[in-house]
């Protein structure tokens, strides 16, 4: 079937309002646990925030007249992160969404999904791979997008994602706080009976105990001289940045492209490096330190 546009539509009620206004709150004037306000769409389910929700895999093909993925459509979740390995569960990326949004209403231009891998029991493989996932909150959480992080049980893999991203994102102030709040909300968790924690192994819990927010901030007071036509020009640029791990790693190279595009009579900065960052990042620092100094 496919999407018409005059179609009836599955549209965010008052409950994805109600979170969106939850979400403009501080942290600290949150209700707690948030599913006593936020309707749980699955029994294996909960809100980390109002706008992420942490669950259990979403596609249910042996129970078609029930499926999971509607429910979590109908709550407002339009992007998909899936932590499960390629082959670990029968696929709903794609033909298999589409199907279900269109199904209800929804234009799948505007449903996204984003596949993490992570083995089950495990821990990402990196700690960058752990900030590709946080970027991509953080870029949903911009757009005011509802977002769902799950793994097959929604337990270990999702839950050190959520721990992570409540450091990141400054709703925990540190890894322990991250671990109280998924406590929390785990414990209205259905199948919590069985699986009473959250994250579900020690290398889990300590991932996000020992995981601090990153930030890299220049401060640079630059001085710049152009040599066009024999005469100089002076100019101040003040450049004030804070992005998480992934910048470093990806777009560091187009920062220093840009800074080198100048010829830098004087810089000062600043670089503020998070004790969580791998030994990949000082390498980085290095080199930027060295392309920045002084021509």
């Amino acid at each position: 079937m496919a999407y018409n546009k005059n179609s009836p539509r599955i549209t965010i009620g008052d409950q994805q309002q109600d979170q969106r206004l939850l979400h403009a709150l501080p942290p600290v004037d949150r209700p707690s646990p948030l599913t006593a306000v936020c309707p749980r769409p699955i029994p294996n389910s909960y809100w980390a925030t109002p706008l992420l929700l942490a669950c259990e895999y979403p596609w249910t093909p042996k129970n078609p007249n029930k499926p999971k993925l509607d429910a979590l459509l109908k709550a407002g979740v339009r992007t998909f992160i899936d932590l499960t390995e390629s082959g670990e569960l029968l696929p709903y990326a794609g033909r298999v969404l589409s199907s279900r949004a269109v199904h209800l209403g929804i234009d799948p231009e505007t449903i996204e999904y984003h596949r993490f891998p992570i083995r089950d029991r495990s821990l990402p493989k990196s700690v960058e791979e752990m900030y590709r996932v946080l970027d991509v909150l953080r870029d949903n959480e911009t757009r005011g997008r509802i977002s769902a992080v799950h793994c097959r049980g929604g337990i270990g893999r999702t839950g050190m994602v959520i721990g992570c991203w409540l450091v990141q994102s400054g709703v925990a102030k540190d890894g322990d706080e991250a671990l109280e709040v998924i406590a929390k909300e785990w414990r209205t968790v259905e199948k919590c009976n069985r699986y009473p924690y959250s994250p579900e192994t020690g290398p889990q819990f300590e991932f996000v105990q020992n995981f601090h927010a990153f930030q890299l901030v220049v401060s640079s007071s630059t001085m710049m001289t152009a040599a066009m036509g024999g005469s100089s020009s002076l100019g101040m640029v003040s450049v004030n940045l804070e992005f998480g791990f992934n910048f470093i790693l990806g777009d560091l190279n187009t920062l220093i492209a840009n800074l080198l595009c100048c010829r830098m009579v004087q810089m000062n900065f600043l670089l503020v490096v998070s004790t969580s960052a791998c030994h990949h990042s000082y390498t980085y620092m290095q080199r930027l330190q060295k392309m920045m100094s002084p021509i």
